[in-house]
């Protein structure tokens, strides 16, 4: 197995890029806070798109790409979306902010694949909202015929919570957006309150595991039995694993053992923008220059 801790990007203009300002650390996202109007009148700039790789534990290789969305506003600063997602969802602000971030995604895959940057999928935090959106499939094949962008470059994200909430409907619009091509990965699963035998009603092709799982490698064979019944059940269900919170070589290995075959977490690299990401081969090659 070969898997190499590396950023994957240029850190010394990064860090400065990627890093998280908050006007106070117990500020709270208002409902009324208007999404739709801060992204009217700041645009794009509103809406900030980073990514960070997933990685394949056999090869090192980056093979998937997870977005994480930041929104710049005018009052309360730079926010993520643990401060302010739960709250736009309660409105139809969560799908303007959805399609914003698509319109910023489709734009990364198109500068990606001209500087012949290798990756299979970039992933999209979908609210369920839009799962429940009258005419979803058709905004989102027009949204794929405006920009040139193939379906198969793209993964919806979906919140544990469709585990609970989700019903007949959700499921059955997922299994047709995947016909068109699109990806799904379910988030956050595996942990103590996962509601374990839903997974079975929503056709995904990506599971990623809650970072709680990883508190049981290191620990013994019957925890890394644990874990590994957790990758059964995912690949079971007809999907693939995918590890969270990878910081270091030795749960690399412990998850590849469980036979899970790609990770995500700082082994892997961290969120920045997508100019600041690199293949492999360029990063050995600016090394050795």
């Amino acid at each position: 197995m070969y898997f190499k801790k590396g950023p994957g990007v240029d850190t010394k203009e990064s860090k400065k890029d990627s890093g998280i300002v908050v006007n106070d650390s117990a500020v709270r996202f208002e409902d009324t806070t208007d999404i739709t109007k801060m992204t009217r009148v700041g645009g794009l700039r509103a809406v900030e798109v980073q990514y960070r790789g997933i990685r394949e534990f056999e090869s090192g290789e980056t093979t998937f790409l997870q977005s994480k969305t930041r929104l710049n506003t005018p009052d309360l600063g730079t926010m993520v979306p643990e401060t302010y997602r739960k709250v736009a969802e309660l409105s139809e602000q969560c799908i303007t902010l959805f399609e914003f971030e698509m319109m910023q995604v489709t734009e990364a895959i198109k500068s990606l694949q001209e500087r012949d940057f290798y990756f299979r999928w970039i992933s999209v935090y979908m609210p369920l909202r839009f799962l429940e959106k009258k005419g979803a499939q058709q905004r989102l094949m027009n949204m794929m015929d405006e920009t040139g962008t193939d379906t198969n470059r793209i993964c919806f994200e979906l919140a544990p919570a469709i585990l609970l909430e989700g019903n007949s409907r959700h499921s059955m619009m997922i299994e047709q957006l995947r016909n068109r091509g699109f990806h799904f990965m379910l988030t956050d699963f595996g942990g103590i309150n996962t509601p374990l035998m839903r997974l079975a009603y929503f056709p995904v092709d990506y599971v990623m595991m809650s970072q709680e799982v990883n508190g049981y490698l290191g620990k013994g064979e019957r925890s890394l039995s644990a874990v590994g019944s957790v990758v059964d059940f995912i690949d079971g269900m007809g999907a693939a694993a995918i590890a969270d919170g990878v910081t270091n070589v030795e749960q690399a290995e412990q998850l590849f053992q469980a036979e899970c075959k790609y990770g995500a977490g700082t082994l892997a690299g961290n969120y920045v923008a997508a100019r600041y990401l690199r293949n492999k081969k360029s990063r050995d090659e600016s090394v050795d220059e």
